[in-house]
């Protein structure tokens, strides 16, 4: 079983300075390679038995003309090769993805993996850890490594703070024995904007929004920022107040969904969740802010990870599955439901329902009938 386990570096002006280089030069190496593959794709693109011929350039091929590249750590040059085969290959699967695109200076983000070959990376005690060409450095470990763990790779993170984070990915040895729900072990979940979702218990999490706490400060702090002259020193401290403010929240919402995820998993054997795109649903109605605030959608991949791990399972409905629209008690489906009918009285039975813990136990009987609890 593969895990990542991400703790928080400290590295000297020397290692930082090494580990900034490398995010560059990990970056050049990407848009310098893209550049030959968009050439041959311009020349070969009608002529798909020759464009899949043809060879493209290495990291290595670059050493010669850019003498600086062999500063850097050679495995996060070749992941980030390898990155773009994985972008290139996903490109031609499916059209829709997207032509893998250019990484820009400042708005990508700040990070390279490399491989640990011969204990290249390991710990060394508690509080070092030795990783390739920055030797040891400072680390903040937080919890422990399992037993038997092998370090597969290693990625190191910067954030707009210039916070440093490495994320260890290791291989163990763990026994994932299936758990086999039933009807009072399975749990629905229906999405909420205002609370982030409400169960088939009829319980809410009563989401705190962090982000509309924090939003008067971080306007009082765009607006400062918008006044400082571009590139200044001024306007770089201004930058990393906002991007403080920014990444708090961010870290608030973070550590509520770990917690309430982690209470689900332990509760239930079976958790049913809608196919909802929130990214689509933020673009598409008013709701952008609480949309991207509540963030749903972590806590479903928080949700799938955390499941798995214990054996149980996380069951998707259909994208069409009414289940707003659908009465519970008599499972009939109304179609002429708004999206603004938070009540609704059911006219085949006269059940007067509430259409979230409604749409939860609707979600929550689908996930029974699709794990065969119920025919």
């Amino acid at each position: 079983m593969n895990k990542a386990y991400k703790y928080r570096l400290y590295p000297n002006g020397e290692q930082a300075t090494l580990i900034n280089k490398t995010f560059g030069c990990v970056r050049f190496v990407y848009n310098k390679m893209l550049t030959d593959r968009i050439s041959v794709y311009e020349q070969y693109r009608d002529n798909k038995e020759e464009l899949k011929r043809q060879k493209y350039k290495r990291p290595a091929d670059f050493k010669e003309e850019y003498p600086w590249l062999k500063e850097v750590d050679s495995l996060a040059l070749a992941n980030a090769q390898l990155n773009l085969q994985r972008a290139y290959a996903n490109f031609f699967r499916d059209k829709t993805v997207g032509f893998p695109k250019f990484k820009s200076k400042r708005r990508s983000n700040k990070t390279y993996t490399t491989n640990n070959q011969n204990g290249t990376i390991r710990l060394i005690d508690g509080q070092t850890i030795r990783l390739p060409k920055l030797k040891d450095v400072k680390i903040k470990l937080h919890r422990p490594l399992p037993e038997d763990a092998v370090i597969k790779s290693a990625t190191i993170s910067c954030t707009s703070t210039n916070k440093y984070y490495l994320s260890i990915l290791v291989e163990y040895g763990a026994e994932i024995t299936p758990v086999e729900p039933t009807m009072g072990t399975v749990l629905g979940l229906d999405y909420s904007s205002g609370s982030l979702y409400v169960d088939s218990n009829g319980e809410s999490a009563e989401y705190p929004r962090f982000y509309r706490k924090a939003e008067s400060k971080l306007k009082k702090e765009q607006r400062k920022l918008s006044r400082r002259k571009e590139g200044g020193s001024n306007w770089k401290k201004q930058r990393q107040r906002v991007a403080k403010l920014h990444e708090k929240t961010a870290n608030q919402r973070k550590d509520f969904l770990h917690h309430m995820s982690r209470q689900i998993a332990n509760a239930y054997d079976a958790v049913g969740v809608e196919d909802i795109n929130m990214r689509s649903m933020a673009q598409c109605l008013n709701l952008a802010k609480s949309t991207n605030d509540n963030g749903f959608g972590m806590l479903r991949n928080f949700l799938d990870y955390k499941l798995t791990e214990q054996g149980k399972q996380l069951v998707v409905m259909d994208k069409w599955y009414p289940s707003s629209k659908t009465c519970f008690p008599c499972k009939n489906i109304n179609h002429d439901l708004k999206l603004s009918d938070r009540t609704w009285t059911c006219p085949k039975c006269g059940a007067v329902l509430e259409r979230d813990p409604n749409a939860a136990c609707n979600i929550q009987y689908e996930a029974c009938r699709l794990l065969g609890l119920v025919s």
